[in-house]
């Protein structure tokens, strides 16, 4: 009798188990549900959200409604791929997109945070690495992105950084001396006089700077004129996209101090090359007009502010990027710049 009666405990405790189980919503019962949510709009609901950091809630209430609205929903689609990761789960899934007539293809990686039988958004990404993939160790390849997705990722992680410090210097000095914190344009003329030294330094300027934003920014670019006297150069920089898609920068700078901070740079790298700039922006693109400042360029590059042009008094840090066989140099009289955090003085 003894041991009849632990079979039907045991067998009691199995159907409870199976039952609880059965009550949980699986893997792509979830997916479906989060899916509905955010076809319906109910989406808007801020309890519905448990973001990485509190921050990035309402940035990403706004990309999600941008898909509802843009996605097209008549389908159920592919089944997502699904992965575990402790109580979070993560979706890869391709979305179409309608805009006009046309149509485009995107994969998403949502993350869902389950919590006491529910589910709550916690970050959705378009970068994504699948590192998942390689094999056991030891191992010397590993998957690589495009290299249109890999400028992304170094300028928002760049962008990110600047962005801080920027905040940070303008708390502590103010808004003029943050600003003058990012003039590089002494160390930009010389790479161009010393990487393209088979023209004067006004057009090896702007030869030098189209062949950056082509090859090293992955910035489409078109040199519409060239002469002594002015140059045209339209591009597509990727930093107002970065901009308008990275969850927080909009609450750690406003747009005109963000455009600000870009002019400031590009006008102080012409003006260390003698050239005068002016920028205006069409469709998505910045036009970039030069025109010589005078009928002698400088020889060596020169401190705008001053118009010295000797090289050991320059007060610009001369950055030369890793490049075969260049270094990282400052010049002696450069301030250092101190840790973020650490007082400046």
């Amino acid at each position: 009798m003894r041991r009849i009666a632990l079979l039907v405990i045991a067998t009691m405790i199995v159907l409870a188990g199976v039952c609880a189980a059965a009550d949980q919503p699986d893997d792509l019962q979830i997916w479906q549900s989060f899916r509905e949510a955010l076809r319906s709009g109910r989406m808007a609901d801020p309890e519905r959200y448990r973001t990485l950091y509190p921050e990035l809630r309402q940035p990403l209430m706004g990309f999600l409604e941008q898909l509802r609205k843009t996605v097209k929903w008549e389908d159920a689609g592919p089944k997502p791929e699904i992965f575990h990761v402790g109580n979070q789960v993560h979706y890869l899934v391709p979305l179409t997109f309608q805009s006009g007539d046309s149509t485009s293809t995107s994969t998403f990686c949502f993350t869902l945070l389950l919590d006491g039988g529910q589910w709550y958004f916690q970050h959705m990404e378009t970068i994504f690495i699948r590192l998942d993939k390689i094999g056991e160790p030891p191992v010397s390849a590993f998957p690589d992105l495009p290299e249109e997705r890999k400028a992304w990722m170094r300028d928002e992680f760049q962008t990110n950084k600047d962005v801080q410090l920027f905040a940070y210097l303008t708390q502590e000095k103010g808004k003029e001396f943050a600003l003058n914190w990012f003039k590089d344009g002494p160390g930009y003329a010389i790479q161009a006089q010393t990487w393209v030294p088979f023209v004067p330094l006004p057009r090896a300027f702007i030869l030098y700077l189209c062949w950056d934003l082509s090859n090293q920014r992955r910035e489409p670019v078109v040199l519409e004129k060239l002469s002594d006297e002015e140059a045209t150069v339209r591009f597509a920089p990727r930093a107002f996209a970065l901009y308008d898609q990275m969850a927080q920068l909009k609450q750690e700078i406003n747009i005109d101090d963000y455009r600000r901070l870009f002019e400031t740079v590009w006008l102080n790298r012409a003006q260390s090359a003698g050239w005068d700039l002016h920028i205006s922006y069409e469709k998505g693109e910045s036009v970039f007009r030069f025109a010589k400042q005078d009928s002698n360029p400088p020889r060596t590059p020169r401190d705008p502010a001053t118009g010295d042009d000797r090289l050991s008094e320059m007060p610009a840090i001369w950055t030369f990027r890793a490049q075969a066989g260049s270094a990282d140099l400052q010049s002696r009289s450069a301030p250092r710049r101190p840790p973020v955090g650490q007082p400046l003085t």
